[in-house]
Order: C-alpha cells, then structure tokens, then sequence
C-alpha cells in the first residue's frame, strides 16, 4: 500500500455509515440494513481510527480540526482486517470501551458526530527531526510501551515538533522527553480524515 489510502466521497459517507450503524445496532439490539459497497477498497486491509465528537453550538469546524469536544477515540494501528470491519470494530470500541468516557446512550448518539482516519502503514524515522507537525501521526515506543497521536491532534492544540513528541510520550506513559533517547523508536504515519458533513 502506498503512503497515503484514498478514497472516494462515495466510499468516506459509506464508511461513515458503517461506523454509525455498528454503534446504532449494539444500542438497540437490530442490524441496520447495510448499505452497498461503493466499491472494493472498502475492503482492503487498513489501520484506522473512529473519533466521536460532541458538536459544541458556534465552534463547528472541519474534520481534523477539533470540531467538538472529544467523546471517544480508539482504533487499530496494525493492517490486520478489511477496513469496513475495522471501522465497525473501531466504532463500538469508540463509544462504548473507551476508559476515560462513559458509553455512547441512544438519545446521545443523535448529537454524536463520527469522524474517521484511515492511517498509512508506520514508518519508522531516524530522527525526531523527520517528525512534520500536523501531518505526521506519531507512535513512540520504548521499555514495552508505545503511545500514539494522530496528524489532527497537533492541529488542533497548537503544538509544534517537540511538544507533539512529548505528549507522545506522556500517551505512552514514559518520561516526557524520552523521545531523545536513541533507544526510543519513534514511527510516523499520514492519515485521510473524514467526518459526518
């Protein structure tokens, strides 16, 4: 797969739907009636993340750009499934296991908007100099444990090169600045953002 994975307007509203309809479906118990896949691309292996989002009266925004306050973020890293099921997977987890958040309610879901990345494969760096703010995701690893920020999350704070990695590594619940260390591996990835228009 190459550096970035585009996708079509008919195939982004086809996965919003699919987020959508998975959470829908483990509140109320039904199958939503699924729509028709607007092409096969939907299916090839990608990593992604679904981000839920609490649109907040006069801040609206575009998607990867901190349109509403956060209500729910989790995805995979790792290619290991077609990505239409990777985003069901990512959707429920997103609004019902993420630990700093109470599940999704369906009187809530109305308001919820569902924002997707759909991330390249990780590329590891040689130097956090390598690092692009705002269009590099990043995940630092070290001593067993990794954290990860998506390209948005620089965006939407503000935060250049050093500040990014830091926050990487308080993800990853390592010392602020390990980032520094040459034995911390630093990867990047680009991610196609989407959201609900």
């Amino acid at each position: 797969m190459s550096d970035t994975f585009s996708l079509s307007n008919d195939e982004k509203r086809y996965l919003i739907r699919i987020a959508r309809g998975a959470v829908w479906a483990k509140l109320t118990g039904n199958a939503p009636s699924p729509p028709q896949p607007p092409s096969e691309t939907v299916f090839q292996p990608a990593g992604a993340f679904v981000t839920l989002r609490v649109p907040q009266s006069g801040r609206e925004k575009p998607a990867g750009d901190g349109g509403g306050a956060l209500r729910g973020c989790i995805g995979h890293v790792i290619a290991r499934q077609p990505l239409e099921q990777t985003i069901r997977d990512a959707a429920v987890s997103a609004a019902f296991r993420d630990p700093r958040f109470d599940p999704i309610t369906l009187p809530e879901l109305e308001r919820v908007r569902f924002e997707i990345s759909v991330l390249s494969p990780l590329r590891r760096v040689s130097s956090p100099q390598e690092v692009i703010p705002g269009t590099h995701g990043v995940m630092v690893s070290a001593s067993g444990h990794s954290g990860l920020l998506l390209p948005q999350v620089a965006t939407e704070q503000g935060w250049e090169r050093e500040t990014f990695l830091t926050h990487c590594c308080y993800k990853a619940h390592l010392a602020p600045e390990c980032w520094r260390e040459p034995s911390t591996e630093i990867q990047v990835f680009t991610a196609t953002v989407f959201d609900e228009k």
